[in-house]
């Protein structure tokens, strides 16, 4: 897997915009629903700043479109991503980074995510959009995830799924874990 971290500025500050515009809210507006500084915001918009997933998060939540309608790039109709290649995002509270592999359409609303994780920290996870479920494969290593009150501990090829409209964590359990995370959005 690549060692890039650097997520898709230029793809985040023109989704970021659009998605703002579209639900016609100014930079402060939105800046303080989703819990962020202004001046983040504006340098998220301009394609310059590092953030992080739960950034994109609460800035998704805050607009009410899923994740990966900021991160993901035009669609083309054969599309191949590389191992190591695609859009890392990189969590700020664990050793946590998600690949968006596929985001859904309007008609079908999943998107399709790979994530590593290595045992130093848990990633947690505040609500996402309302009704939305999680399904969790493990590829490699161990991991610890699911509902903070109802976690579930996952091998190679184990499968969970568990609502993601509530507080819930990843945890990886051994080094070198990684998963294919689908979210389901109504």
């Amino acid at each position: 897997m690549s060692s890039d971290p650097s997520p898709p500025l230029a793809t985040i500050a023109a989704a970021l915009r659009y998605e703002r515009q579209r639900v016609g809210l100014s930079i402060t507006e939105l800046a303080r629903r989703a819990g962020i500084a202004k001046s983040t915001l504006s340098q998220l918009e301009s394609g310059v700043g590092n953030p992080s997933v739960e950034t994109l998060w609460a800035l998704g939540v805050a607009l009410d479109v899923p994740f990966s309608r900021l991160v993901e790039r035009p669609a083309h109709s054969v599309r191949v991503i590389r191992a190591g290649d695609g859009p890392r995002i990189r969590s700020e509270h664990a050793d946590f980074t998600g690949t968006l592999l596929s985001a859904g359409t309007t008609h079908a609303r999943r998107d399709v995510y790979l994530i590593e994780l290595e045992p130093d920290g848990i990633r947690t996870a505040e609500p996402h959009t309302p009704r939305s479920v999680e399904h969790v494969v493990v590829g490699a290593g161990r991991l610890r995830c699911g509902p903070e009150h109802e976690p579930v501990e996952l091998g190679p090829g184990d499968y969970a799924t568990f609502p993601g409209d509530a507080p819930h964590h990843y945890q990886a359990l051994e080094p070198g874990t990684f998963a294919v995370l689908i979210m389901e959005h109504p």
